[in-house]
């Protein structure tokens, strides 16, 4: 059914209607909504609200010094998209496609700001009021990416490219060497993970919300990173970086007006 205007939800700990999108018949990964501009279209998949440990522990392989494991509470579920945001559907909303790799609609978008993804967001919420699309938050994130798991990938400890698109001469782990396809791989082509989210290892950067800064040693609720800051945090590696990037606590970040080539985001539906 379409859920068309009506009175924003107060219970996020449930799925709750979004205007103009479509709810979709419960499959094995659970509940999804599909929003269409013109010909476009994206699933969105829901995130339920729990706790998770944010970050990887010491023992983790090719850790980060940014990654200190520690508590995280979401106390409001989300819509998050099951892909990266294509440039199918960013040229739905915003007719110019800034890619470095046009020769596929369903190829992520990339070579975008965090700017160009808010005034993306912005153009898409005027054109479907009520929507309230936005990025996701660094530990919505992470939450995510890891579908219930605690491992360096949602995929276990070691991944190949047959479920990553990453830069398979520099492997993870003491895993062998595998293909580097030296660009991107069109959205949903590789294995989601075990709640239906593909491709959050590797293909392209995603953009957060947050301002970057280190992680608190206490335990968090709802966490938005700093109200100021010099960099914006990018997660989930690229295929053009080496395996340990893609790791589900790895943390990069980057002045937020940089646009790097291998540069995209993922939506979130649903008030912060």
């Amino acid at each position: 059914m379409e859920h068309d205007g009506g009175t924003p939800p107060t219970d996020f700990s449930r799925p709750f209607p979004v205007p103009g999108t479509d709810l979709q018949p419960e499959d094995r990964f659970g509940v999804a909504l599909v929003l269409g501009v013109g010909r476009a279209r994206q699933v969105f998949r829901w995130i339920a609200p729990a706790s998770f440990l944010m970050g990887s522990p010491p023992d983790e392989a090719e850790r980060g010094s940014s990654e200190l494991l520690h508590e995280v509470r979401l106390s409001r579920g989300y819509w998050l998209a099951d892909t990266a945001c294509t440039q199918a559907f960013w040229q739905a909303v915003w007719p110019v496609n800034p890619s470095h790799f046009p020769d596929h609609p369903q190829n992520p978008v990339e070579n975008v700001s965090w700017h160009d993804a808010q005034g993306f967001l912005a153009e898409l919420n005027r054109l479907r009021p009520g929507l309230r699309a936005r990025l996701p938050s660094e530990a919505e994130w992470e939450y995510a990416c890891r579908a219930g798991t605690t491992t360096a990938f949602s995929f276990g400890d070691r991944i190949t490219t047959e479920q990553v698109n990453y830069n398979g001469d520099y492997p993870c782990a003491g895993g062998e060497k595998s293909l580097h396809r030296r660009r991107t791989l069109p959205v949903a082509s590789l294995p989601p993970n075990g709640w239906g989210l593909y491709e959050m290892h590797g293909n392209v950067w995603e953009w957060c919300v947050d301002w970057y800064e280190p992680y608190p040693a206490t335990s968090q609720l709802d966490p938005r990173g700093p109200r100021l800051g010099k960099m914006r945090v990018l997660r989930g590696g690229t295929w053009s970086d080496p395996a340990r990037y893609a790791r589900s606590a790895n943390r990069s970040r980057i002045e937020p007006a940089y646009r790097p080539l291998s540069s995209g985001f993922r939506i979130v539906l649903g008030d912060h």
